[in-house]
């Protein structure tokens, strides 16, 4: 089905940027092991409504957490971190991941070096807001402020806006993943482990590869445009009679199919045939193109750009997008099987073998500590009454 599907990842994680990773991680069918406190816990568990009317697992924990299992352990404890290397071994770990402070490596007995000790070719991540050296925290905003994404974002004359979703937590994730296949591939060949140290804030300066060439090479301002484009035009939001259409003309020919129509015709002036013409007068353009399609329904428009082969699109709203046959096809889902309960997951990137084989169902997001008999006592084999006694000291 999918050579994934016999590894094993354990991680420490919280928030989202590790979430998302091993979320994916699962869909390749992979073991998830996540680790949490065993009084604080994953601080999105108690974020967005509580849809299932019980504590901690609330709406926005269940976004990116199905697939998995949950196990609680304190590892500011000898006898916490006693289990976590006991857990390290007899599960056979392949991949440990972390979104803890550096400072917190060693203290935790979490730290490379240690688990290297345990099991040489263990692979390890750890993502941090700064780097290794850094104990700096960091919020997915904070780090759109701080590496220029905010700047890159927004209308022209207005302040600058966050993006609609948390780039710096879910593309380091996909960074981490591709690090993570690399470094598979890595022990497959040569049997040796890996160190992997992954920076938000280095993955959120990867994606501003226009603005930073042009900003230090040749001196040229990068800066928010709003729904426009700073090479090409006409390429915006327009307003129809029933909502909004994005258009995208790429280049002359294209622009010449746009003005061959009857409703466009109007627009076929020479100063606009080629493109530095129509980007010099850009804002009236896009006034002249919205005068026009604001008489037309969005249906019609994009009727009629898709038989010239126009890259165009009505904006949608969310729930019009679910509405979609391509996205309707690709939609993921689970249930819970305690109180029947199903929701309805984003589709991923591509559908893996193993979600093709589950017929795109993973398992329900786990509930706190929900797994820690199963792994630690038929696993482990601690007895129910080591596991309470160490559940009452707040152990697990």
């Amino acid at each position: 089905m999918d050579l994934l599907k016999n590894l094993t990842v354990l991680s420490l994680e919280q928030a989202t940027v590790l979430p998302y990773l091993t979320y994916r991680l699962a869909h390749d069918g992979v073991q998830v092991i996540r680790l949490e406190h065993p009084v604080y816990g994953d601080p999105n568990r108690h974020i967005g409504e509580n849809v299932l009317n019980e504590d901690q697992m609330n709406s926005y924990f269940l976004c990116i957490n199905a697939g998995k299992k949950a196990l609680t352990l304190n590892l500011a404890e000898p006898e916490g971190q006693k289990i976590f290397h006991r857990l390290i071994g007899e599960l056979k770990i392949d991949v440990f991941t972390t979104n803890q402070l550096p400072k917190n490596y060693k203290k935790l007995g979490i730290d490379y070096e240690t688990l290297k000790a345990l099991k040489p070719n263990i692979i390890w991540l750890g993502v941090t807001g700064f780097g290794p050296d850094s104990n700096e925290g960091a919020y997915d905003p904070i780090l759109q402020a701080r590496s220029g994404l905010m700047e890159m974002t927004g209308e022209t004359r207005g302040a600058p806006q966050v993006l609609g979703i948390p780039l710096p937590d879910m593309g380091t994730s996909e960074h981490a993943y591709g690090q993570l296949m690399k470094a598979l591939y890595r022990r497959e060949a040569t049997g040796k482990g890996a160190c992997i140290n992954l920076s938000m804030f280095e993955s959120s300066l990867s994606w501003l590869t226009v603005p930073i060439t042009f900003t230090a090479s040749f001196n040229k301002k990068s800066t928010r445009r709003g729904n426009t484009h700073e090479f090409f035009c006409p390429v915006s939001v327009y307003k129809t009679r029933d909502g909004f259409v994005y258009l995208a003309v790429g280049n002359d020919r294209q622009w010449q199919s746009l003005v061959a129509q009857d409703i466009f015709k109007s627009l076929n002036t020479p100063a606009y045939e080629k493109n530095a013409g129509r980007i010099a007068d850009v804002q009236r353009l896009n006034q002249l193109i919205e005068e026009i399609t604001i008489n037309h329904t969005a249906g019609d428009l994009i009727r009629l750009f898709k038989s010239i082969t126009l890259p165009a699109s009505k904006i949608n709203t969310l729930a019009e997008v679910l509405t979609d046959p391509l996205v309707a096809r690709r939609l993921l889902f689970s249930k819970d099987e305690r109180t029947g309960a199903k929701i309805t997951l984003a589709p991923p990137p591509y559908i893996t073998p193993w979600l093709e084989h589950s017929k795109q169902n993973l398992s329900f997001p786990p509930r706190f500590g929900e797994h820690n008999r199963e792994i630690y006592g038929e696993r482990l084999g601690y007895t129910e009454d080591a596991l309470t006694r160490m559940q009452e000291r707040k152990i697990i």
